[in-house]
C-alpha cells in the first residue's frame, strides 16, 4: 500500500488481521460489483441466493456437527449473538471468557474481552465470570512444560466450574488461537479438554474465530488443527477479508433445533447483506481455486516459522516466537532469564516508548507492523509471496536492532 506521499509499505499487519485474500483481488472486487448490479439490498427476513449460497459454503468448511448460519454485520455482532443463543439454548446465564482475550466492542462483547479495553466500558452485562487459559511462555500456574501447563489451565477451569456452579454455566467463549493478545497457540489437549468439561455439564462450547478464521492458521476455522468440535462458531475478518461488512455465527444442529419452533430474537436491517454474501461466496471460492489454506499452512511451516527461529537467534531482545500458518507473534523483552517484557502491559507515554520506536523503525524501512503491548505480530495476507515475507522479515531484522538497544546488560 502507499501514503499520500507516495510511500510504499508492505502490509505485515493485513490492516486488522483481516485482509487475508489480499488487497483488491480482481475476482473478489469484480463479484462485489457484479452483485451490486443484481441487487444492492434486501431486508433479512426475504429469501436471497447469495445469502444462502454463502451460508452452505461456510457450513461445508466447518467442522461436522455444523447445521446453519446466522450472519452479522461483525465479529463483535457475532459473539454478542453467541451468548445470546447459548443463554437461550441452556436456560442458564453465565458465560466464562478468558483473561488475554478479545472478542469485541458492543457493550457484551467488551465484558467478555479480557483485556484493558473493557475498563472503560464497566460496569457492563451481568454473568460473565474470568478465567486464565493456557500461556506457557508466562505460565499463570507456574508449569514447568506445556503438558503441565494443559493440565493445570483444565484443572483451574475445572475448579471455576465448581465454585460458580456448573448448572449455571452457558458457555465457555474460547479464542482457540489467541489473537490481538499474543498469538497464544493452545498445548495439545487443552481444547479436546474444554470440550470434555463443556460436556460433562451440558456447557456450549463457543469458538471465537473471527481473527484465527478463514486460513490464517493453516485451516478453514483454527480448532479444526485440534479436530475439535464446538457448538457455535463467531466469524468475520477473513470470510471476505473486510470487503464489505459481514460476520456471524455457524451454529451446530442441537442449538439450531433450538429454534425450529421459536423464533431467534436476534437481527439487524443489514444482517446477511446481499453484497457482503456474494463476496464471501467469491472469497470462499477463491480459497479453493487458489489453494489460500494450504498456501497459509506452507508459508507458516517452511517460511515464516523457520526464518523468525534464525530472528530469535540473532536477537537477545526476542523472547518467543510463537504461531500457525500466517498468524505469529515475536515476543520483546528486556532480559530473557526474568523475561521482563520490553514495555511493561498496557504501557503509555514513555514507558511505550521501546514498542514506538521498534514500529517506527519497520515504517521507516517500508513495512506496516502490527503491534500490541511488548509483542510484534507478524501477520500479512495469507496470499503473500514467499519474497514478500522475506523481504518484510529483512525489515524486521534491521528493526529489533532498536529494542536490542533495551536490553539489561
Amino acid at each position: 500500500m502507499w501514503d499520500y506521499d507516495g510511500k510504499r509499505y508492505l502490509d505485515f499487519s493485513s490492516q486488522l488481521m483481516n485482509v487475508n485474500i489480499g488487497h483488491q483481488h480482481p475476482k473478489l472486487v469484480a463479484a462485489i460489483q457484479d452483485a451490486a448490479g443484481r441487487l444492492c439490498t434486501i431486508a433479512p427476513f426475504h429469501a436471497n441466493a447469495d445469502r444462502s449460497e454463502a451460508a452452505r459454503l461456510i457450513v461445508e468448511v466447518a467442522p461436522d456437527n455444523m447445521a446453519k448460519v446466522f450472519f452479522t454485520n461483525g465479529g463483535a455482532e457475532a459473539t454478542e449473538n453467541a451468548i445470546r443463543m447459548a443463554r437461550l439454548h441452556t436456560g442458564r446465564h453465565k458465560v466464562f471468557a478468558a483473561h488475554r482475550s478479545y472478542h469485541g466492542a458492543t457493550h457484551g462483547s467488551i465484558t467478555l474481552t479480557g483485556d484493558p479495553r473493557r475498563w472503560p466500558a464497566e460496569p457492563s452485562i451481568p454473568g460473565v465470570v474470568r478465567y486464565f487459559g493456557p500461556y506457557p511462555y508466562r505460565s499463570s500456574f507456574h508449569a514447568a512444560d506445556e503438558a503441565e501447563e494443559c493440565a493445570r489451565a483444565l484443572a483451574h477451569l475445572d475448579e471455576l466450574l465448581m465454585f460458580e456452579g456448573p448448572h449455571n454455566v452457558a458457555a465457555i467463549i474460547v479464542e482457540p488461537v489467541v489473537g490481538t493478545n499474543g498469538i497464544l497457540v493452545p498445548p495439545p489437549g487443552y481444547l479436546a479438554g474444554v470440550r470434555e468439561l463443556c460436556d460433562r455439564h451440558g456447557i456450549l462450547l463457543i469458538a471465537d474465530e473471527v481473527m484465527a478464521g478463514f486460513g490464517r492458521c493453516g485451516e478453514w476455522f483454527s480448532i479444526q488443527h485440534w479436530d475439535v468440535q464446538p457448538d457455535l462458531i463467531c466469524f468475520a475478518k477473513g470470510v471476505n477479508s473486510g470487503y464489505v461488512p459481514l460476520g456471524g455465527v455457524v451454529i451446530s444442529a442441537e442449538v439450531a433445533a433450538s429454534f425450529d419452533e421459536r423464533a431467534y430474537p436476534g437481527g439487524l436491517t443489514y444482517s446477511g447483506h446481499p453484497l457482503a454474501c456474494a463476496s464471501a461466496v467469491a472469497s470462499i471460492n477463491i480459497f479453493k481455486e487458489e489453494d489460500v489454506i494450504g498456501r497459509a499452512a506452507r508459508l507458516g511451516a517452511e517460511v515464516i516459522g523457520p526464518e523468525l527461529e534464525k530472528l530469535a537467534a540473532r536477537h537477545p531482545s526476542v523472547g518467543e516466537v510463537r504461531g500457525l500458518g500466517v498468524f505469529w507473534a515475536i515476543e520483546l523483552v528486556r532480559d530473557r532469564e526474568t523475561r521482563e517484557m520490553l514495555v511493561p502491559y498496557n504501557a503509555a507515554g514513555d514507558a511505550a516508548k521501546p514498542m514506538l520506536e521498534v514500529a517506527a523503525a519497520c515504517k521507516e524501512r517500508g513495512l506496516w507492523p502490527f503491534t500490541h503491548f511488548n509483542r510484534l505480530h507478524v501477520v500479512p495476507p495469507c496470499t503473500i509471496s514467499d519474497d514478500d515475507v522475506r523481504a518484510g522479515l529483512s525489515i524486521i531484522d534491521e528493526a529489533l536492532d532498536v529494542a536490542d538497544r533495551y536490553v539489561a546488560g
